[in-house]
């Protein structure tokens, strides 16, 4: 038992030297790679188009959720000239899900500048890369490295959580970012530099993991420096989150026989270009009567029927809750303005946010 008033101090540790990290990283990555759809096997080349492909849907989102869209998505638009081709709603419709839909925008925009302004080859440097739409330093980095085999490394946050670990970063995230970039490239060695990148996505997935890491199944493990003081798993630290305050809404679930009323949201901003129910506002405290005032205006509702509970979703930024009411009006009744009827029997084909899921399942019953 420490004394009163005493402070425990880290213990001072002696770690090997680092310099043949990047040749156990390989060696490590050649017996133990994982496989994925995107991943080119061991001794073929890259496809620059299924790397940035991957690389945009694995933005905020995991390895498991985003593999069968990817292989949707190639099944459908097997190179960039054929995705450049295709109309935005389309795009859309199979993003639909995968939600942070300002990345299916870009992706088809993306699509579309390689096609007309490169003549569907992606250009090879970060630079180049960096100019496309939605192409931001880290994704050029990781195209740049995997695709092209240029030296340099993609910090995602698998590698973040081993740099972090590693070198007992500890500053907080997000400002540690460039001192852990700096770190990260000490792991790149004299070739190979896509596995180097790779390697360490994989070590964060399968053993550096948030919690219980299998520290000693790590190539990199004696020369930790976190592992050799007992706190890996307090790394990487990370600045208090700020929650945006709660939205409240209502969202409108209307059939027409065998059909759905719905829109499409503005094609900027959040949701841009996605299918909805007619809604309220999203605002902070605001109470159901001004919400239901909002509803849209349909020949034959007398009132509204409000379904229990509510539904809810959580944005990058808020979290929101929706009351849900739902009403039927006689055949032939009027589209409104800016709304168009679908066949429920097709909503699977809409591109539907999840959240909209959420309230077409919850106001229909499903």
């Amino acid at each position: 038992m420490l004394p009163s008033g005493s402070i425990r101090r880290k213990q001072q540790v002696a770690v090997p030297d680092g310099c043949d990290r990047p040749a156990r990283l390989l060696a490590w990555y050649d017996r133990h790679r994982r496989e994925l759809p995107w991943r080119a096997r061991a001794g073929e080349v890259a496809d620059p188009y299924q790397v940035w492909l991957s690389e945009i849907m694995l933005q905020q989102t995991t390895v498991k959720t985003v593999g069968p869209y990817f292989q949707k998505f190639v099944a459908r638009w097997p190179d960039v000239a054929a995705l450049g081709r295709a109309s935005l709603d389309d795009v859309l419709r199979m993003w639909a899900g995968l939600g942070y839909y300002s990345r299916a925008r870009n992706l088809h925009a993306c699509a579309v500048a390689v096609t007309r302004d490169h003549g569907g080859a992606f250009p090879a440097t970060e630079e180049g890369l960096r100019a496309l739409p939605g192409i931001g330093p880290y994704t050029a980095a990781a195209i740049a490295a995997i695709a092209f085999d240029r030296r340099t490394m993609p910090v995602d946050g698998n590698i973040e959580r081993v740099v972090s670990r590693l070198f007992a970063v500890e500053e907080p995230l997000p400002q540690a970012k460039p001192r852990i970039q700096q770190l990260a490239r000490t792991l790149l060695g004299e070739s190979r530099a896509g596995c180097s990148a790779q390697a360490l996505m994989d070590l964060g997935a399968s053993i550096c993991t948030p919690k219980k890491p299998a520290c000693v199944l790590c190539p990199l493990g004696d020369g930790c420096v976190a592992r050799a003081q007992g706190t890996q798993e307090t790394f990487p630290h990370k600045a208090a989150k700020k929650t945006g305050a709660l939205r409240r809404g209502a969202a409108f679930v209307v059939r027409r026989g065998d059909e759905l009323l719905v829109r499409t949201r503005p094609a900027k901003g959040l949701l841009g270009g996605m299918t909805e129910v007619p809604t309220s506002d999203w605002r902070a405290a605001q109470h159901d009567g001004a919400a239901l005032h909002q509803a849209p205006v349909l020949k034959g509702i007398g009132r509204w029927h409000r379904k229990a509970g509510v539904v809810t979703h959580v944005f990058t930024h808020f979290p929101l809750e929706l009351a849900v009411y739902v009403a039927d009006v006689a055949a032939r009744t009027p589209t409104p303005d800016g709304m168009r009827w679908i066949p429920v029997a097709t909503l699977a084909d809409e591109a539907l946010p999840n959240v909209m899921r959420k309230v077409v399942a919850h106001g229909l019953g499903l």
